[in-house]
């Protein structure tokens, strides 16, 4: 069985989305969450998602590393 990624999304403020990208030769948005202050997302990227889009001020914890979203503009 091949190891999976896992990504930790802690949101920052109310109403972060957390967006995931499909594979293959399209890519198009397969699923959205939104996250409010303080709520926490485990994901993982799998034969189906290929990429994550995170849009609002959010912490976020990979294997590679922790980085921190930039807040949304008023």
């Amino acid at each position: 069985m091949a190891q999976l990624d896992y990504v930790v999304i802690k949101a920052k403020e109310d109403g972060v989305n957390v967006i995931g990208l499909t594979r293959g030769n399209d890519t198009k948005f397969h699923h959205t969450e939104k996250l409010d202050c303080g709520e926490v997302m485990i994901a993982q990227f799998t034969e189906h998602t290929s990429a994550m889009k995170i849009r609002g001020h959010a912490e976020i914890v990979t294997a590679h590393g922790t980085m921190v979203s930039e807040p949304k503009e008023s």
